[in-house]
């Protein structure tokens, strides 16, 4: 019997399927390929992808693993971690642009940054933050009330709010006009440099892609420009550090980094690993948590009678810096199956350094094997109604999803540090947006899903708001 098939739901209506791309044909060619992956790499997997456990195959003559079963990714994210690194091309894209953060770096680097940051992300040091992110939350929503009734972008809003949070939790500062050239920074850079070109994919990591031309002259200038934001930060940063005898607590995120120091070697971060941790927070943290509630309040506009279950929840509990997401247990569901559906990272990428057995495949060095959190979460075998929208998936009570089969933030010592203050974020987002707004998509052409980074959609639709 299949996860699926244990995992039953008596649906009382008739779920919403939102659209979706048609997974690709089978037999594309080697051409047609590079032009999906170009496009949007979410078109590039057929059927199987949806159905197999392993689908193996070659690209640019290595060998190529898109694993779906759950124990073979415990495999490759747990039991095996040391022996599979980011491959040449997530460091070529994303290193631009999170430097040596603890995103993408391995080894006895990450391990520094790992337990040297950790502290600053228990639950309890969330805790701290949540005023910052209230009064983000509540300045936007005040915005929010002065488009009342006309069309508004809330992709745009959501990534304004997002960001305004990131600032004030890594900084506390309001970002002002800062805020608008950061938001330029990524969205230039997620637009222009993240698609893979074929020399990218082609060429040795040494071996700079005329890509790599864009990429280095984008890095100096964001380098720069996240510089001048922890030169202003810095110097109260170390005043903080100074008063510890008159127990003057950590603001900020900032605090805890600068003053964080690894619990083996007492040793700290140096002003560039400062720097490339405060780019990797700021950028994967906003952008990421912003697709995540766009997708969530698009869903919400499409099933209205979820969306009212979800306001009646939340209308009666007044939300604060005391409030649990535990105590949101609705808002928290619609968010999970939101991260089902449009999962923030949409592919782990992983090359093999020595070589290993998964599933019964044997596994050489330097072979490429993709966890598509994408796929994993749609798998036909995995999952009842894949494709359906179904919060109740979530609520508490429900059959849980095997671990490796529901990854939005990632699995094993390499998940997302951050993946607590994130579901504090968006939980309480979408709880304040619910009980203030009634929230209707005006636009009617469909909204597809791009793999860019991140799952993004493939254009800003028009919603409505009006007051509850």
């Amino acid at each position: 019997m299949s996860i699926a098939e244990a995992r039953v739901l008596p649906l009382q209506r008739k779920a919403l399927v939102p659209p979706r791309p048609k997974p690709a044909a089978d037999g594309l060619t080697m051409l047609q390929r590079m032009i999906a992956i170009r496009r949007n790499i979410i078109t590039v997997w057929g059927p199987r992808a949806y159905q197999d456990d392993i689908i193996t195959g070659k690209f640019l003559g290595q060998n190529n693993y898109i694993l779906n079963a759950p124990e073979a990714i415990r495999h490759i994210l747990i039991d095996n971690h040391q022996n599979y690194l980011h491959p040449p091309i997530s460091l070529r894209v994303l290193r631009p642009i999170l430097g040596n953060g603890l995103l993408i770096s391995h080894g006895k680097a990450w391990r520094h940054q790992r337990r040297t940051l950790a502290p600053a992300f228990t639950p309890r040091a969330v805790t701290t933050l949540v005023p910052h992110i209230l009064a983000s939350i509540d300045e936007a929503i005040d915005e929010l009330n002065k488009t009342c009734g006309e069309p508004i972008d809330l992709r745009q809003a959501m990534r304004n709010m997002t960001l305004e949070i990131a600032a004030r939790t890594m900084f506390s500062l309001e970002m002002g006009e800062r805020g608008t050239k950061l938001r330029n920074f990524v969205s230039r850079y997620i637009a222009r440099h993240t698609h893979p070109q074929f020399l990218d994919m082609l060429l040795p990591l040494a071996i700079p892609s005329p890509a790599d031309i864009g990429r280095a002259l984008f890095r100096r200038r964001w380098t720069h420009f996240v510089r001048t934001l922890v030169r202003e930060r810095r110097p109260t940063a170390q005043l903080a550090g100074a008063a510890d005898d008159q127990q003057i607590g950590p603001r900020d995120l900032f605090d805890l980094i600068v003053s964080a120091r690894d619990p083996e070697t007492g040793q700290g971060f140096s002003d560039e690993q400062l720097g490339d941790q405060v780019t990797t927070m700021i950028v994967a943290g906003y952008e990421t948590t912003a697709t995540a509630l766009f997708w969530s309040l698009y869903l919400l506009s499409l099933d209205p009678v979820t969306q009212e279950e979800l306001a009646d929840s939340v209308k009666p509990l007044a939300i604060d810096a005391k409030t649990e997401i535990s105590g949101l247990p609705f808002a928290r569901a619609v968010i999970d199956e939101a991260m089902r559906l449009y999962p923030p990272v949409f592919l782990i990428m992983r090359e093999a350094i020595d070589p290993d057995t998964v599933a019964g495949h044997a596994i050489k060095s330097k072979d490429v094997l993709r966890i598509s959190p994408w796929l994993l979460q749609r798998h036909e075998k995995l999952w009842q109604d894949p494709d359906a929208f179904i919060p109740r998936r979530f609520m508490p009570g429900s059959p849980s999803p095997d671990r490796f089969a529901y990854m939005p933030f990632g699995a094993g010592p390499r998940t997302c540090i951050g993946a607590h203050f994130a579901l504090v974020e968006v939980t309480l987002a979408l709880a304040r947006i619910m009980q203030t707004f009634r929230v209707e998509i005006i636009s009617t052409r469909p909204v597809m899903p791009v793999g860019a980074v991140t799952t993004q959609p493939d254009h800003s639709p028009a919603f409505r708001l009006t007051r509850r």
